[in-house]
This record gives structure tokens, sequence and C-alpha cells, in this order.
């Protein structure tokens, strides 16, 4: 295992995303765990998905600050991460020690439609918070890649050894694109990295654009849901927690400077996979989730669910299976994400019914 060299007690730390499914979790984290940590967050809250989730997200997180205030301190700031001059202003005034790269557009299949989007938000943004890393130095950059990124690899479960130049999708491509660049940055300017490839993250308060989540919306309608490849996909479903207990973990251990034999830095840059290392079938994961909906009360207990459901061919951009090696992940920080689906997706169906209401209400 390694040993932490950051300790964020009393520092100053940036999460983009911070309105965001994985960075308004992180937050929270940080806010309740480190003491005298300042927590600043900047998101542009873009109307990809519903923008009142995005806004609870954060009056939970000044709620918490608030009742924190003697221990955390929090700012939010609301900027576009292609806004330059924002983002080197913000670096400037703020002189983090940590910064969290979480902000990006996200999904698959919206890249066949909006390509610009991705291209300003995940290159043009992700190259401005890396000029910033530069310019104003941090002990550690930590930024978002995704599963996506092995595209339609044979072999499994999927390794950060693997090669991965082949994306399915505009998505993948840009999250792979984040990786080369911020290899060449700890390369040229000793700028220590870690990306984290996140697999398939659901629980409470996520993204309507997930397929769990838009399925509840059309079941709880009486609409018909569509499962993709006839019901042959695997995905490794990880819980929101266990996602951000591996950044925690990752954010205090910043890869070690080294020079090498030619007196230049050897980049000081990792990659893990954070996921369940557990693949889930789709039909099985419908099946419970249709279980805890009812057990929730968002449907009825006579429910059809088989009146309900659509086997249809494979999409564009979309890949049969996704399933993370996380040894890296469990040897250097001993963690492994764990939570069994049906408790996530317990808790998911909980929020759900709280947010949106039961059959009853």
């Amino acid at each position: 295992m390694v040993e932490y060299n950051i300790n964020l007690q009393g520092k100053t730390v940036l999460v983009t995303g911070a309105a965001g499914f994985i960075g308004s979790n992180l937050v929270k984290r940080l806010l309740n765990e480190f003491h005298g940590i300042r927590v600043v967050g900047l998101d542009s809250i873009t109307d990809y998905y519903d923008v009142n989730i995005k806004h609870q997200r954060l009056d939970e997180i000044e709620k918490l600050a608030a009742a924190n205030a003697g221990n955390a301190s929090w700012r939010f700031v609301k900027a576009n991460l292609a806004d330059k001059a924002a983002i080197d202003a913000l670096f400037a005034e703020e002189h983090f020690t940590v910064v969290v790269n979480l902000a990006a557009q996200a999904g698959v299949r919206y890249s066949i439609t909006n390509p610009g989007s991705y291209i300003e938000s995940n290159l043009i943004g992700f190259y401005n918070i890396l000029e910033a890393c530069r310019n104003f130095p941090v002990e550690h950059l930590v930024y978002a890649s995704s599963s996506s990124v092995y595209g339609s690899n044979k072999k499994i479960p999927y390794s950060t050894d693997d090669k991965v130049d082949n994306p399915v999708s505009l998505y993948a491509a840009t999250k792979k694109s984040n990786e080369l660049l911020a290899h060449a940055y700890s390369k040229l300017y000793n700028i220590p990295s870690t990306g984290l490839r996140f697999f398939t993250v659901y629980g409470p308060a996520g993204r309507p654009d997930m397929a769990y989540f838009g399925f509840t919306d059309k079941l709880r309608q009486g609409k018909t849901i569509q499962i993709f490849n006839y019901g042959n996909c695997k995905r490794d479903f990880t819980f929101i927690d266990d996602i951000v207990e591996g950044v925690v973990r990752v954010m205090q251990h910043a890869p070690e400077k080294q020079t090498g034999s030619d007196g230049l830095p050897v980049p000081p840059y990792k990659l893990y996979n954070i996921g369940n290392n557990s693949p889930e079938n789709l039909l099985d994961f419908v099946q419970i989730l249709q279980e805890e909906l009812i057990a929730a009360h968002v449907l009825p207990q006579d429910y059809d669910f088989e009146a309900h459901k659509q086997l249809v061919a494979m999409q564009p951009g979309d890949v049969p299976v996704t399933y993370a090696d996380t040894t890296p992940l469990e040897q250097d920080f001993g963690f492994r994400p764990a939570t069994p689906l049906r408790q996530g997706l317990r808790a998911f169906a909980q929020w759900y019914a709280s947010y949106y209401g039961t059959m009853e209400s």
C-alpha cells in the first residue's frame, strides 16, 4: 500500500462539476471529514439534464457547510471550464493544493448528435485546467476518465494496462484524450496527476440520463422500456459511495516525482479503474430495480413488468460489457468497491420516492 503524502486538513481543494452527481457527493464527504478544509466548487450548471436536481445537490451542500462552519468552508463558483480567464483568476486567488476535475459533458449517445459540447468541455476545458495547474502549481491533479475508453475490447476484465486506441464514441475519445494530455503535462511540467476510470456510477440523486433513472421514469409513467442488445449487456455498476471513497483515498496520495536517467522528470502519473469488479446482467439489474421500486411504493404491488419491457438491438456507441480490474486500486489503497447491487438500488428507489413521490402521494 502507498503512504499518503497529502494531508487535506486545512487545505484548499477545487472540485469541478460540483453540482454533478459525483462532484456533489465528493464535496459533502470532504466537508464532513477533513478539519479546516476549504472546498471550492465550480460548475456551469448546464441544462443537459434537469437543473433542479443540480440545485438541490447544491442546497444540500450549503446546509452542510453552514452546519460545519467552524470546521470547514465552502465556496461555489458558477463558471465554464472553457473560460480560461475565469479559471486562471480562480487558481490565482485560491492557491489550490488538490484539484479534482469531474466537470465534463457526459453521455455516450448525446455525443453522437452534439459533438461540439464535448470538445468545449472535455478538451478545451480540461486543457484550461492543465494550464492552470502548470501556472499555479498544485500538489495533485485528480481527474475523471471513464470505462468508455475500453471501447469494444474483447479482453475482460478491463485493465489499465490494456491498449485503448479504438474508442466507439466521441465521449470515449475525449476521455482518452484527457489521459494523454495529463500524461504529457506530467512529463513536461512534473505535475502529479491521477486519472480514474469510473464504471457505470449509480445511486440516489444520480444523473437522469442514466439507464436506471430513465427506466424508473418510464415505468412510473406506464411506458415501455427498451433493453438493448436483447438483454445481453453486462455492466459493472458502481455505487456512488464507493466511487467517492476511491476518489478521497486517491486524492491523498500524489504520484511521486522522480528524475529519469536522462535527467528529465519521470511522469508522476497514475491511472486506476474504480468499478465493482462484478458485472451484472442488465435484465437482472432491471428486475432488482423493479422490485425495489415496488418496495419503495414508486410502482404498484401488482405492476406487470413483462408488459412494459422490450428487448431491442444494440445502439451506436454502446458496448456489450464493462468489467473493471481493480487490483491496482486494492494493492495501492486497500480499497475495492463492494456495495451489493440490491443495497444500492434500494437507496436510489427510496430517494426517488422522496423526491418525486410515491403511488400514495
